[in-house]
């Protein structure tokens, strides 16, 4: 069996940071300790001056596989991902067909065992009409189910009352939803198009997409899971409002709504349409300073729960359109752990905060299997990074198959060195060992 030894680490986990080994033994942490050197492995780690994280989960990702893969796909995402020291991740049901009964389910599981560089689970997704294809969902094999709550395309749109009740009231494990209403969305769509025709600007996305939208979605879709006892999971708060909807005096392991906050909200504003145009157009939309601001305080005082991404690639032929035609989304997963860690270099959250809210709190909201700490026979997922290597995001160091990123000219004073998942040196200082691919997650769950 392989064996590693990292040596001389500063260990982020758990609230702390100190400096110890760790030793590995095929896919998982046999020993913490402080003085492991006399132990004999096959490969050894010298971290001096580094630090260890464990390795980060991303609740939020569209990889576009199966029918869009020309924008990404389940290799070539999961190898981004790695690159950024994101070594488990969980994948939306939009994809083409849309992930609605157990069959294309399965087919998803099957491709990620085939291609996948990274830890994985997928959502099932909702629908108008399959509830009960739904209820078959095994919740210790399946990280949770999706509803899109607010605008998408064909039958992605769960708009009818009856059924959403009956998903709330009957599913038994996490519900995650996308929060947004469609008729006052559909309202500022028409307004704005009677202003400006076809050539909307860009400036407009928050203005459309507003935070009226977001908020009622929310506040309706907490009302339903608090009326039913619905172990509920907001994705993508993007207002600085819908934050005073969670409580931060319940401990995570008891919530039962618990939010996440992207890496876009919290980095980008509105401010930034006039640089950056489509590339930062998201659903829900990128708003203000103080939205940003209120999200990043929510984030801190743990009103807020768990930072991921919403990576969910498009071609940059497809993004540089007029503002209708644009879709939604970017690529943002490699460098969600380096942004994160330049927000610790600006003295604005701690390296336990950032090791928290990416690794422990997605792994204690989803009740993930033994992944998301640093502990002894836990599967070893772990990012090497060395806080003061500075590096510009430029095209040719992009691994998402799109080949383009917002942060590109961005230069980050944190390198992601490796990454470690379920064990293997699957990315090392820029080169990739393809020779083992990441694992099915499972979730500490009744069936």
């Amino acid at each position: 069996m392989e064996t590693k030894l990292i040596l001389n680490a500063n260990i982020v986990n758990e609230g702390k940071v100190f400096q110890g080994d760790v030793f590995i033994k095929g896919k998982h942490i046999e020993a913490i300790g402080t003085d492991l050197s006399s132990r004999h492995a096959n490969e050894l780690i010298d971290a001096s001056g580094q630090h260890l994280f464990p390795g980060a989960i991303d609740d939020q990702v569209h990889f576009r596989e199966p029918g869009l893969t020309h924008k990404g796909n389940i290799y070539t995402e999961s190898k981004a991902a790695v690159a950024g020291g994101v070594t488990s991740f969980m994948e939306m049901p939009n994809t083409n067909p849309p992930t609605f009964t157990q069959d294309l389910l399965e087919d998803k599981y099957q491709i990620a065992s085939r291609s996948s560089l990274a830890n994985y689970s997928f959502f099932i997704g909702a629908s108008n009409d399959n509830l009960e294809e739904v209820l078959k969902t095994d919740v210790t094999k399946v990280c949770g189910l999706k509803i899109f709550m607010g605008s998408s395309t064909g039958n992605l749109l769960v708009d009818n009352p009856k059924t959403l009740e009956g998903f709330f009231s009957s599913f038994p494990s996490l519900i995650a939803a996308h929060c947004e209403d469609e008729q006052t969305i559909r309202a500022n769509s028409a307004a704005f198009k009677d202003k400006y025709g076809d050539d909307v600007p860009i400036e407009c996305h928050p203005l459309i997409r507003s935070e009226e939208a977001c908020y009622k979605s929310s506040s309706f879709a907490i009302g339903l899971a608090k009326k039913h006892g619905t172990r509920f999971h907001i994705l993508h708060i993007s207002t600085s409002k819908e934050t005073l909807l969670f409580d931060s005096s319940i401990p995570l392991e008891k919530k039962k709504i618990t939010a996440e906050a992207c890496i876009h909200h919290l980095w980008f504003s509105d401010a930034d349409y006039k640089r950056l145009g489509t590339l930062i157009k998201w659903n829900p939309a990128i708003k203000t300073e103080a939205d940003k601001k209120g999200i990043f305080n929510a984030l801190l005082d743990d009103r807020i729960d768990i930072v991921a991404t919403d990576h969910a690639p498009h071609t940059l032929e497809e993004k540089q359109n007029k503002y209708f035609n644009a879709p939604s989304g970017g690529p943002l997963i490699q460098h969600s752990l380096v942004a994160m860690l330049e927000f610790f270099h600006r003295k604005e959250i701690s390296l336990e905060k950032i090791a928290q809210k990416m690794s422990h709190s997605p792994a204690i909201a989803y009740q993930i299997q033994d992944r998301g700490f640093i502990r002894e026979g836990y599967f070893a997922d772990l990012v090497l990074v060395n806080l003061h290597e500075p590096w510009k995001v430029e095209k040719a160091n992009i691994m998402a198959k799109c080949q383009w990123s917002p942060f590109e000219g961005q230069v980050f004073n944190s390198k992601i060195k490796k990454t470690i998942v379920s064990g293997h040196l699957v990315f090392d200082d820029g080169v990739f060992d393809e020779s083992q691919l990441g694992q099915r997650l499972f979730f500490n769950r009744k069936a």
